[in-house]
């Protein structure tokens, strides 16, 4: 190498040298133009239009017919007015255009004269200033540019941040893996719907009261399908449709609109069989559901949500006279909805029986008692058991003595029967076996009371009885202010003092919560569940806590929810459209999932029921509501 020539690492040395005697003139310019990049990146990434998820929702919906299977989306956490706007990816993407090939036309630059700028340390200083603003701005925003447009509309954002709150499977995670013998399942496709728009409850007064729209002056003359759309589209609100028509007709527009809704997740029709006018099939009643007939009474049924339940919409029916009731329900679904989305489990399943017997002595009882808890003898009495069904599994025998009485509680999985009838006759076949074994075995009852069938129990808060089930959701405290209007730390606060303190100096059994039994009752009643079972299904624990970043965790905790989708009430019509409604009409695919999926739905309907209360408690507004919108002046009867 000549000796008057200098190297690239000798000049990048004389570089600094300079840039170190002159600290005013470049290197001011080499901020400047990096705060100015970083300034203009950061208004582009926050400022632009609404999401084109929603707008084909929207369109969707004002068509009164479901989007194109490839147009649905899984959006756990919609857009609403309150959010803020999106980043305007298309703006971002020609600015990495500009910069790109800004970046290159400087590149042939220097390379057309590369000896002449490696010489000269100011020209050679600007284009390392240059470069360098490029690549800050490359390795900072240029990512972004990659970013499908499709697949932002498709994945499901963030829910607001929570410590304890769980992300929903997006639909590209649940894919099963290709197996080389047996072709994949079809992917189920999640259509999460939105937030309800508009969510009036009777402890916010204000939410009822109309606001200005765009109502037409001919609306009575149009056809109830056009209103229909209207509604959907969010020119009217749902809860208007009585005043601006008559309650009639507003109960047929309202059914077309919820068919829209239910048609994009796989239920249209479903409200087909559900009656809105007087009538019933008393053929279907005869030797199933009642004797001595001389009618039947009406019980109106609402439509709570949509409320985001393990990552898919769900409308729950509701059949009850309680004014308010739905639609303080119908607010919690939306508060869960704009948060975290609720996240179910089942812990245990299993309806029981316990049969009573008696034996000549204490002894022998004791005898009977200690043979059942064997291993291998409780195998004998499997096998009697599950000779009397078909899906029925006998999963626990656990016996109780008192005195020469024995209770042998009797645990089986039903499938997706509630399981009584199941189990009764499971269970006589279990009191033979034990009486070919012990011969001096009587049966005296074949409910003994430990089961325990519609009494409230402590064996039931314990040990579970039917589906055990665990829900919880994290709501963001904007959400807390705005739409269940109150604070974190009230709601909490109440929660603790009235159903934990306050039910325990009552000395309450499984009832440590505000209200579940009004949403357990409501379900039951309109999906054909046995209502006097609401006893022990709305055994439930409440709890409130304030996050680490100030959001709102709430839980529910309801040990024995006795419900199923075959059998008894579930044949009649309008009691099938109901669990039709929820997509659980009849058996599973496989063994219980139905009834698994219904137990959800409940514990879901009692969640978003015990938040929405609770903040009205909170807010001391519940009496005030009730007495403005639930006391009607009675009116002379035709």
């Amino acid at each position: 190498m000549m000796a008057g020539t200098a190297t690239i690492g000798q000049r990048l040395d004389a570089l600094v040298a300079t840039a170190q005697a002159n600290t005013d003139g470049s290197a001011a310019l080499f901020a400047l133009v990096i705060g100015i990049s970083v300034s203009f990146s950061f208004y582009l990434l926050n400022s632009g239009s609404g999401s084109t998820a929603s707008a084909e929702m929207t369109k969707c919906g004002a068509q009164l017919s479901t989007c194109p299977k490839d147009n649905r989306t899984a959006i756990q956490k919609p857009r609403s007015p309150e959010d803020p706007p999106e980043p305007n990816w298309n703006a971002l993407k020609l600015t990495n255009c500009v910069a790109a090939t800004g970046f290159l036309l400087s590149v042939l630059k220097f390379a057309s004269n590369a000896s002449a700028y490696l010489n000269d340390s100011t020209s050679l200083l600007q284009f390392l200033s240059i470069w360098s603003v490029f690549l800050l701005y490359f390795f900072g925003f240029f990512g972004i540019a990659l970013v499908d447009l499709d697949g932002l509309v498709e994945e499901q954002p963030s829910p607001a941040p929570a410590a304890k709150s769980r992300q929903p499977i997006s639909p590209s995670k649940k894919i099963a893996k290709t197996v080389d013998v047996e072709p994949s399942p079809p992917v189920k496709v999640v259509n999460v719907h939105p937030p309800a728009k508009s969510a009036p409850v009777c402890s916010d007064p204000s939410s009822l009261k109309r606001h200005a729209s765009s109502v037409p002056s001919n609306l009575k003359e149009m056809p109830n399908e056009e209103i229909a759309a209207l509604v959907l589209q969010d020119k009217i609100k749902d809860h208007q449709l009585e005043k601006l028509l008559d309650p009639h007709r507003a109960v047929e527009v309202r059914r077309l609109k919820f068919d829209a809704k239910l048609k994009s997740l796989g239920n249209g029709g479903a409200l087909n069989d559900l009656p809105h006018k007087h009538d019933l099939d008393y053929k279907r009643v005869l030797g199933a559901n009642c004797e001595i007939v001389v009618g039947y009474v009406p019980i109106p049924v609402g439509l709570a949500g949509p409320i985001t339940l393990n990552g898919e919409s769900v409308y729950i029916p509701m059949a009850t006279t309680e004014g308010c009731l739905v639609a303080s329900t119908n607010r919690g679904c939306k508060a869960i909805t704009q948060g975290s989305g609720a996240f179910s489990t089942i812990l245990k399943d299993g309806i029981t029986r316990a049969p009573c017997c008696r034996l000549p002595s204490a002894q022998q009882a004791a005898e009977v008692a200690i043979w059942i808890e064997t291993p291998e003898n409780f195998a004998e009495l499997k096998r009697a058991f599950e000779s009397t069904t078909s899906f029925g599994k006998l999963i626990e025998a656990r016996p109780t003595v008192a005195g020469r009485n024995v209770y042998i509680r009797l645990k089986c999985f039903a499938g997706d029967a509630m399981g009584m009838n199941m189990i009764s006759k499971g269970s006589l076949a279990v009191i033979e076996c034990l009486r070919s074994i012990f011969p001096a075995l009587s049966l005296l009852a074949l409910s003994g009371n430990v089961c325990t069938d519609k009494k409230a129990a402590a064996m039931n808060w314990i040990e579970g009885r039917g589906k055990s089930v665990v829900i919880e959701a994290t709501i963001p405290k904007d959400v807390v202010s705005k739409t269940l209007k109150t604070s974190v730390k009230a709601i909490v606060d109440a929660n603790v003092n009235k159903n934990l303190i306050g039910s325990a100096m009552a000395s309450v059994v499984g009832g440590f919560n505000a209200h579940a039994a009004n949403n357990v009752t409501a379900v039951f009643l309109a999906t054909g569940q046995d209502p006097a079972q609401n006893v022990e299904s709305s055994n439930c624990i409440t709890i409130m806590e304030e996050t680490s970043d100030g959001n709102l965790w709430v839980s529910c905790t309801m040990p024995s929810i006795e419900v199923g989708t075959v059998g008894g009430g579930t044949g009649l019509p309008a009691q099938a459209a109901c669990l039709r409604a929820i997509g659980v009409k009849g058996g599973g695919e496989k063994p219980g999932q139905n009834a698994k999926q219904l137990a959800h739905v409940v514990a879901a309907a009692t969640l978003a029921g015990e938040l929405s209360l609770m903040a009205a408690l909170a807010s001391n507004s519940l009496v005030a509501a009730h007495m403005a919108h639930n006391r009607k002046p009675p009116t002379a009867s035709k």
